[in-house]
C-alpha cells in the first residue's frame, strides 16, 4: 500500500526454487510478477527452462482478472525467448544476450528477442 501511495507499481519476485503458490496472498495488490530463470547473483548464467512455472503464474494472473505484468529475467536469449513468450511472459529482461555483444548488434538482438 505504501508503494502504491507513492504512485509506484508493486511487484514480487519468484526465484527458481520458490513455489508459484507463494504469490497467492498478494495477487490482489501487485502489478508485476518477476520470475527468475537463473539463481540471482551474477550475469551470464544459463537459462533454467521453467516454462511450466511461467505458465502456472500466467494462469494465476489470468484467473485474477487483473492487469499484472509477467516478467522473466535470467539467461534470456533469442534462442529461448519465443518459448518464454508462448508460456505467458509479456516482459523479457535480457542483459548478457544484448550487452555482451557489439553495440551495432543491439537493435538486431532486441528484434530477435521479440520474435
Amino acid at each position: 500500500q505504501t508503494i502504491k501511495a507513492a504512485g509506484k507499481k508493486p511487484g514480487v519476485v519468484l526465484n527458481p526454487a520458490t513455489h508459484v503458490d507463494e504469490i497467492d496472498h498478494v495477487m490482489g495488490i501487485i502489478d508485476q510478477v518477476l520470475i527468475m530463470t537463473v539463481n540471482p547473483g551474477f550475469g551470464g548464467q544459463a537459462f533454467l527452462p521453467l516454462h511450466d512455472k511461467i505458465s502456472a503464474v500466467h494462469d494465476k494472473i489470468k484467473a485474477s482478472g487483473r492487469d499484472i505484468r509477467l516478467a522473466i529475467d535470467g539467461g534470456i536469449t533469442p534462442d529461448n525467448s519465443a518459448g518464454v513468450i508462448e508460456a505467458g511472459a509479456n516482459v523479457l529482461i535480457a542483459g548478457t544476450a544484448i550487452f555482451g555483444k557489439d553495440k551495432s548488434e543491439y537493435a538486431k538482438i532486441i528484434s530477435q528477442l521479440r520474435g
